[in-house]
């Protein structure tokens, strides 16, 4: 009430937006439309590893290395209702083997350098970051169904000065651990409050954890819970002198679009207590590996993560959508399919095409795929042809579905993995390394122990 209501919270959002860095990260096309949605306000969250701004001496004291360029390794949507009743972070892991408009697929990290890249040859830095950022929130908008609102990043040195003035957080690791080589990150078993150089360690460590990627995501979540538990306890809110410096922090670390105001933001979640904000991460199937070799993460299919989305964003008042609206399909004869073995085992392409033939498919051609290691098969089309993979992705239940430009118009690609086991049976996809996909959220008042 203090923050949001007084002449004083006015004046910390001037503070805060006089500082602030801004940038034209909102496209005004590919960000899905969500018409009616009022109010409500999904914010996209981005922690990039970029060092430049960093010293000698920064570096060395955050045992951050050297500078890679811009990865963005922490992406969050952040889903807050119209009513501020409640707010919903997901996570998406870096390695999502996702479609990038007009780069196909690649890791969902990629996106952003992407699209720097694709920025004109005299274009300035700030021109640059407005064009990787635009990027990766068309990317996002397309894998969740949702019109991305806002957007904020912060880099290592914005975090770290965030991190300092808020004050120690609470942790609490089941077990010790030291990663001195990497991350720096050297930790006790047990609870502990950590702060400044120490929280970029903890929530970069990745190295030696027991689901690598997947528990550094855990400790982001936590960490942001405990920076939001002390931001609504007493000692804030009732702090002049740490609220101005917070205003102050917070506009200089951050870069922001252009049309995000900050002191809107802090009204609109005025309400919200520690209980009513949930941490999760995006529903996935599994570990396997792209076409190059590389680990990939594959994430469910379009539409359980577009019903997931749906579901996360629903009116708080109205009865949340149960499950996502059937699927636009086709006749089996409509489709023509061309069939590529990925699988290792010799003849399933073959096989595959003569299921599918007896099950009314018309099938084009068959080969070998670019590679004899997919474990997870695949189901590739074109823009516009999405009928086309649905009616296939019914015949082979649990098949990934994706667009791509590899895919010619007319035509569904169909890349066999090692999961393959019929026409008309379900794949299986095989044992993860790292975590079970719908893990129940964590809340920000959750203490438990972490890796």
């Amino acid at each position: 009430m203090l923050v949001c209501s007084s002449g004083w919270g006015w004046y910390l959002g001037k503070v805060a937006e006089a500082a602030v860095n801004r940038t034209d990260a909102i496209p005004a096309d590919g960000n899905a439309d969500t018409s009616g949605s009022g109010e409500a306000m999904n914010l996209l969250l981005v922690g990039n590893d970029s060092r430049v701004s960093l010293s000698e001496e920064q570096l060395a004291e955050l045992n951050a290395g050297e500078d890679s360029g811009t990865n963005t390794d922490t992406m969050i949507l952040v889903h807050i209702p119209a009513d501020g009743s409640k707010a919903s972070f997901v996570s998406f892991p870096r390695d999502s083997y996702v479609d990038i408009p007009g780069h196909g697929q690649d890791k969902l990290n990629s996106a952003y350098a992407y699209g720097e890249r694709d920025a004109p040859a005299d274009a300035t830095d700030a021109e640059r970051q407005s064009a990787g950022a635009q990027l990766l929130v068309q990317t996002i908008s397309q894998l969740t169904g949702l019109q991305i609102d806002h957007y904020a990043e912060v880099d290592l040195l914005g975090f770290f000065q965030l991190s300092s003035i808020v004050g120690g957080v609470e942790v609490n690791l089941c077990q010790a651990v030291d990663d001195s080589y990497y991350s720096g990150a050297v930790f006790p078993a047990g609870v502990q409050t950590i702060s400044g150089a120490d929280a970029l360690k903890f929530v970069r460590q990745r190295h030696g954890l027991p689901r690598g990627d997947f528990d550094r995501i855990i400790r982001q979540q936590v960490y942001i819970a405990g920076v939001l538990r002390n931001i609504l306890s007493e000692n804030v809110l009732f702090d002049l002198g740490k609220q101005r410096e917070l205003a102050d922090a917070a506009g200089g670390a951050l870069t922001v679009d252009q049309g995000l105001n900050l002191f809107d933001l802090a009204a609109q979640m005025q309400s919200i207590t520690a209980g009513a904000i949930d941490f999760q991460t995006i529903p996935y199937v599994g570990d396997a590996e792209d076409p190059q070799g590389r680990y990939i993460l594959q994430l469910q299919d379009e539409d359980t993560l577009h019903a997931f989305f749906a579901d996360l964003s629903a009116d708080p008042q109205a009865p949340a959508p149960s499950t996502a609206e059937a699927p636009d399909t086709v006749a089996p004869a409509d489709v023509t399919v061309d069939v590529y073995n990925g699988s290792g085992t010799s003849g399933l392409a073959a096989s595959a095409a003569e299921q599918l033939t007896a099950a009314g498919f018309a099938v084009s051609s068959t080969g070998n795929a670019d590679s004899d290691a997919y474990t997870l098969t695949e189901i590739r089309y074109a823009e516009g042809d999405a009928a086309l993979a649905n009616t296939l992705a019914a015949a082979i239940p649990g098949a990934s579905t994706a667009q791509s430009d590899d895919a010619a118009p007319g035509t569904v690609q169909l890349v066999l993995g090692s999961d393959f086991a019929g026409v008309g049976q379900a794949v299986e996809a095989p044992a993860s390394t790292t975590a079970a996909s719908g893990e129940d959220p964590r809340t920000a008042d959750d203490t438990s122990c972490i890796n």
